[in-house]
């Protein structure tokens, strides 16, 4: 399994599950058959509900001898509503009492987006809190209050743009190790990934198969399929592999983290056995003449009428 090492040398499994869209139910056994299979990563968020769920999972295959917890990697999120500095770290022990855990091995500030507090998913405009009100170094400084706190061994983002990275690294006391964005062929975010790299910040890919099954809410009339793609199924057929396998194996190639989501066990097991696949130069060639720039999540849902954030100013492109 590929690693990402970190700069006290913690290394972390490039291939992790995501558990957005994990319902209940299924999370518990999703998690505990990853972890058969050979999972040591596992991406979480306090948004996707189901913490709880996943900590049992955890703590029983603890206790049944199946791994010990410093062979885990275990992320997890700050939510939009938590980013004053005085509620982070509070937020942060939210989540580690539901997935029962002493610390996190890495926290992410979810969103560069800021709500009320007591505001789960907005509404209506007057739900928000503009970065001028919270900026963005503020919520830092809770991240960086729950690192000197041992209560998480790394600290990072999602979903920030360069801009927003050069303003952390401008001004913060420990800089941001992890960037987690959506990232997969037609979105191959080649321009972030390179500040990354110069500035020793690691990449994790989200949303890598296309995210079908994601809100409709959250979906446009006549979204390519990814998986569908010609050239990802000849490349695919050429390997004897599947399509997923396929897109799985070009963002670890990349030097990326990748963390796609399954509750299927045969799709868990696919997607595990993508860490051996060897892309040629002349697949990753191919893939790197898909890109045009799609988002699957293109984050409208924070541009309401009256909001404080734009798709300009959310992504500064």
């Amino acid at each position: 399994m590929p690693t990402l090492t970190f700069e006290n040398n913690d290394r972390m499994p490039a291939l992790g599950l995501g558990t957005w869209k994990s319902g209940p139910g299924e999370v518990y056994k999703a998690v505990r058959e990853a972890i058969r299979i050979g999972y040591r990563h596992f991406d979480c968020a306090a948004r996707y509900e189901n913490e709880d769920e996943i900590g049992s999972a955890l703590a029983d295959a603890m206790a049944e001898g199946e791994v010990k917890r410093e062979d885990l990697w275990i992320t997890s999120k700050l939510w939009n509503n938590a980013h004053h500095r005085d509620h982070v770290v509070p937020a942060l022990r939210e989540s580690l009492e539901k997935l029962q855990l002493d610390y996190l091995d890495l926290y992410l500030i979810h969103w560069p987006v800021a709500l009320k507090p007591e505001v789960i998913f907005p509404s209506k405009a007057d739900e928000f809190l503009s970065l001028e009100e919270v900026p963005l170094l503020e919520t830092w400084q809770g991240m960086e209050d729950c690192l000197i706190q041992d209560l998480a061994r790394h600290i990072g983002v999602s979903n920030f743009s360069v801009k927003k990275l050069r303003g952390l690294l401008r001004e913060s006391r420990f800089k941001p190790e992890m960037n987690q964005v959506e990232s997969h062929p037609y979105l191959q975010q080649d321009e972030l990934l390179s500040f990354c790299h110069q500035n020793d910040i690691h990449f994790t890919a989200y949303s890598p198969l296309g995210s079908m099954d994601r809100p409709s809410r959250l979906k446009k009339d006549e979204e390519p399929i990814l998986l569908e793609n010609k050239v990802i199924v000849n490349i695919a057929e050429s390997h004897g592999c599947t399509p997923a396998q396929v897109l799985i194996g070009w963002a670890l190639q990349r030097g990326t983290s990748v963390i796609p989501k399954s509750t299927n066990p045969k799709r868990l097991r696919e997607n595990f056995a993508a860490a051996s696949i060897k892309l040629t130069d002349a697949d990753m060639e191919a893939i790197a003449g898909l890109n045009h720039h799609y988002r699957f999540i293109h984050g409208e849902f924070w541009t309401p009428e009256g909001s404080p954030y734009t798709i300009a100013t959310l992504w500064d492109e």
